[in-house]
């Protein structure tokens, strides 16, 4: 999935229209294995001056079908009526838990902007491998994201994109924003580093006595 996205993509004035200096944004990341029961997803507030403003996490069920109600949760629990889009590092997470970004606009009425970094064939003959029961729910939630379009960051670097409630040139602006170098944006980078480190000590260290003997 390469192609233009067929959600609310460019209008005339897209392009011109600003995000202010402080704006609020969500960013969401997870770290998971596939043998625990469920990922640590972490949600990070950044403003657009990249200082952090908020914390939350979430805990989808790995290869369930709870993870946009699980985001929705969280969005809920922060309170916040200051943030103006969700910035998703990935839309199918937590081993196939497919995040449904525009329900997720929809029931926050918050824009989302997904963003991935690598192309893909296609994930239908893994659904039906591993989710014989379900798989075309699966495929139904990730074809109404619709397509990724390729845009290429003001870093030089290159990544997909998809949207739900905001057009595909606002997105990248407020992207190219809150990213310093390379292709992951701020927001992404932190969340991704929190959930790794939640991950590491609240999943890893119950799975061994790592209790230090002090005597």
């Amino acid at each position: 999935m390469n192609s233009t996205h067929r959600l609310d993509t460019l209008t005339p004035t897209d392009a011109a229209i600003g995000w202010k200096k402080g704006v609020r944004v969500l960013g969401v990341a997870e770290s998971f294995k596939k043998s625990d029961s469920r990922s640590i997803v972490a949600g990070v507030v950044m403003r657009g001056d990249l200082r952090i403003d908020g914390f939350g996490v979430c805990t989808p069920i790995i290869g369930g079908c709870n993870s946009t109600e699980e985001l929705v949760s969280m969005f809920n629990r922060l309170n916040r009526k200051d943030i103006r889009a969700w910035m998703l590092g990935g839309s199918v997470i937590s081993w196939f838990n497919i995040v449904d970004i525009s329900a997720l606009h929809e029931y926050t009425d918050t824009p989302v902007i997904c963003v991935s970094y690598h192309p893909s064939e296609g994930i239908e003959k893994y659904l039906k491998e591993y989710f014989p029961d379900d798989w075309k729910t699966r495929l139904d939630i990730l074809e109404r994201t619709g397509d990724r379009k390729i845009i290429a960051l003001k870093t030089g670097h290159s990544l997909h994109l998809s949207v739900a409630g905001v057009g595909i040139s606002r997105a990248k602006n407020l992207l190219d924003k809150m990213t310093i170098d390379g292709r992951v944006p701020e927001p992404v980078r932190v969340a991704r580093t929190v959930a790794a480190g939640l991950h590491r000590d609240f999943i890893e260290s119950a799975k061994v006595d790592e209790t230090p003997n002090f005597e």
